[in-house]
């Protein structure tokens, strides 16, 4: 089926600026995209959905369709999703888990902490079931071949759950995680949780057509088509498909500027909008779990994990409080450009990796090859470091210690180097 708009349609103009007022009612939903660690603007396209066959649909707008996601009033679902992502890292599998694990018991923690477990979704295919009921029962559950890890909000609980481990986390939840659609403890599961934050980043650098229709998991739906129109990202574009009938994003689909395989694919393989049964929603500790009391962990002085905005963000700095909130977790990171070429610069306070350019900089031929492989060496005006790239995103450490890291290339992160040298 012929799309029903493209970039240069002479409605595309006139709509540009409906769009954005659009993405602001999309934004009440926003979820954190944590599991790749960066900004929701380095969120990209696949080309097609698996679908079978084109359901015909009335004709939409870009504006109508993302009002219709923003005023999307899913209360009870039930379903499985499937997420792939593919950073063009090594798969970690267990290593990244036990990495994960081990790094937040040594904080005193759990392995059952919803934090341990967002390095699994970063590399590799993963199934989730979910189930929500209203802004107050919510459930997530990582199936594994032989154990499952899940996350449950009922009410002022929050749990988290390891079968393998048979550790349990408990922790109460935050008045603002009523959220409608909104994962337990923030958990990015769904291609909703992907949606509203690739939707935030609309705004005059964007492209933002409707291209056909799709088929996902049985249910017909539009497909949303979001792409950069700057030069320097890595960033291809961002495929939605949206439910017609309920403006649920049902599929979102990923992939880089270079092409290849999708960065990341999320969406629903079944779906089912009745209400769950309560018991869904229901935990209590099994018989010889260990259990962690989260807040406990938070008050013998470890890092809170229910901040509010205005405390997770450097004190002072209102482009971060109103932008680029992602790249906030570091004080002093500043950002440099905007849109989806937005650049983060923070200082290290000390010496960078060394870079292993031809002489040799850290003293050893072992060490100089071995970083070598790992990163490109290069050089400007800013002096040299070396850049480390995933198919999303890149990052140049230079040998002073300063980091600038984004959806970009590397010719745009040795520039920016440069001018702010």
């Amino acid at each position: 089926m012929a799309p029903y708009e493209t970039d240069d349609s002479a409605q595309a103009a006139d709509e540009a600026d409906d769009v954005r007022t659009g993405r602001h009612r999309a934004a009440r939903y926003v979820v954190p995209v944590a599991v790749v660690g960066v900004a929701a603007a380095t969120i990209g396209l696949v080309p097609a959905l698996a679908s079978s066959g084109d359901p015909d649909l009335p004709k939409v707008t870009a504006q109508q369709l993302i009002e219709k996601i923003a005023k999307s009033d899913v209360q009870q679902l039930s379903g499985t999703v499937k997420i792939t992502t593919d950073l063009g890292l090594p798969d970690l599998g267990g290593l990244a888990s036990g990495f994960a694990s081990g790094a937040v018991k040594g904080d005193g923690g759990s392995s059952a902490d919803p934090q341990s477990k967002l390095m699994e979704l970063a590399s590799g295919t993963h199934t989730l079931r979910v189930a929500a009921d209203g802004p107050d029962k919510g459930k997530v559950s990582l199936l594994d071949n032989a154990s499952e890890y899940s996350v449950i909000h009922n009410g002022k609980d929050v749990w988290g759950y390891d079968s393998k481990s048979n550790e349990v986390y408990h922790a109460t939840a935050p008045e603002s995680a009523g959220a409608k659609g909104k994962a337990p403890h923030d958990v990015p599961a769904t291609p909703k949780d992907l949606a509203d934050e690739a939707l935030k980043s609309v705004d005059d650098t964007t492209s933002v057509t409707v291209d056909g229709t799709a088929q996902v998991a049985g249910r017909d739906a539009y497909k949303l088509v979001v792409k950069p129109r700057q030069s320097g990202s890595t960033v291809g574009a961002i495929s939605i498909a949206v439910d017609a009938k309920t403006g649920l994003p049902l599929k979102f689909t990923l992939t880089p500027a270079s092409g290849g395989a999708a960065v990341v694919d999320a969406g629903f393989t079944k779906v089912d909008f009745s209400r769950p049964a309560a018991s869904t929603f229901a935990f209590t500790p099994p018989k010889g779990a260990k259990v962690t009391e989260g807040d406990d962990h938070e008050s013998a002085g470890k890092t809170p994990r229910h901040q509010g905005p205005d405390k997770a963000f450097p004190k002072g700095d209102e482009s971060l409080r109103k932008g680029d909130k992602d790249l906030a977790g570091l004080d002093g990171v500043k950002t440099i450009g905007k849109g989806w070429s937005t650049i983060a610069e923070f200082d290290t306070g000390g010496k960078g990796m060394p870079s292993g350019g031809a002489k040799g900089s850290s003293g050893n031929s072992d060490v100089d090859g071995f970083l070598n492989s790992l990163g490109d060496h290069v050089t400007g005006k800013f002096g040299s470091g070396t850049v480390f790239s995933t198919r999303l995103v890149n990052a140049l450490i230079t040998d002073d210690g300063k980091v600038y890291a984004g959806a970009v290339t590397k010719a745009a992160l040795v520039k920016a180097a440069d001018a702010a040298h």
